[in-house]
């Protein structure tokens, strides 16, 4: 007898996230709500819509079990807006109460929500990590949004009895990554010289897609997983040094590091207006995922020096 599959509503399924994640839900029935139907959904398990304060879509989740909202908008460099903080929460706050209630009102019984880092700050004191019960309030226009949403869905959970559960990611690398972790990638592959050879003394976690999209699927019905919030990492921190050193062995070329001194590379930074790029490449960002591992019972799948080949390689 074939077992009945739990229907699931994924959001942000057209994402470097949501993508990967849609491979990984075969035992489940998926429906997408969002923009643009990806290519291997069907159109009966496709709803068109948009995430906003106004949007309606409480026919979405009709029988519909658990919903994962990947869908965001994301941390852009350089933002233009004129009002940076209201277009964040125009989505990643107010569309995501907005979902989650009609969720709620609907019977979904667990709303799994991907958030950010960035709740939880920018950066890490070298050997004191981030922890899922951190007190902070950001003040990053992104970190702020999502920090708001997460607030407002415990409220939601709190009143209506609809599960929450909160995942933290810091930079998610893998096939297809883009921004400052391709440009690396890229660095790496032409045999590029750099002089980042002396940044041993931080420390930065970092999680591959699949890990993930592991703990995202091992949510969906853990029971431990009902109302708890967890960081997730490969669970293997490494110095700037470190990740372009494994990047080097993972695409099989030789490691071309120049031993400048970090204060000399600071300084420079600064004079040219690059400071916050500085910042990033010689400061820490640590977390602590202990929590995650002891309530699943979970550890990541995929190595840290695994991850980091299949990005040049899978």
């Amino acid at each position: 007898m074939n077992q009945v599959k739990q229907k699931l509503l994924l959001t942000g399924a057209t994402g470097f996230l949501g993508t990967a994640l849609l491979s990984g839900l075969d035992r489940f029935e998926v429906t997408v709500y969002g923009r643009t139907k990806p290519k291997k959904i069907d159109s009966t398990h496709f709803i068109h819509g948009d995430i906003g304060l106004h949007c309606r879509c409480i026919s979405a989740f009709k029988e519909v079990d658990i919903v994962i909202h990947c869908a965001a908008r994301v941390h852009i460099m350089h933002d233009n807006s004129s009002a940076p903080l209201e277009d964040f929460r125009e989505v990643n706050t107010y569309g995501t109460l907005n979902l989650a209630q009609q969720a709620a009102d609907a019977g979904v019984k667990r709303f799994i929500f991907i958030s950010s880092i960035k709740v939880n700050g920018e950066s890490t004191e070298l050997g004191l990590p981030f922890k899922s019960d951190d007190n902070f309030v950001p003040t990053d226009p992104y970190g702020l949004s999502k920090y708001e949403a997460e607030v407002g869905l415990r409220e939601i959970a709190a009143r209506t009895g609809m599960e929450v559960v909160i995942i933290r990611p810091p930079l998610v690398y893998g096939p297809g990554v883009k921004a400052n972790f391709a440009s690396m990638m890229k660095w790496v592959n032409k045999g590029i010289p750099l002089p980042l050879g002396s940044v041993n003394a931080n420390k930065r976690s970092l999680v591959y897609l699949d890990n993930l999209v592991d703990l995202i699927v091992t949510c969906i019905d853990h029971p431990n997983a009902a109302n708890q919030t967890f960081l997730v990492s490969d669970d293997h921190d490494v110095s700037t040094t470190e990740l372009l050193r494994e990047m080097a062995r993972g695409d099989e070329r030789p490691s071309r590091l120049i031993p400048v001194p970090v204060g000399v590379m600071q300084f420079a930074a600064n004079l040219v207006g690059k400071g916050a790029v500085a910042a990033r490449l010689f400061g820490s960002l640590q977390v602590d995922i202990e929590h995650t591992k002891k309530v699943l019972n979970w550890s990541p799948p995929v190595s840290f020096s695994e991850g980091i080949r299949r990005c040049f390689y899978k």
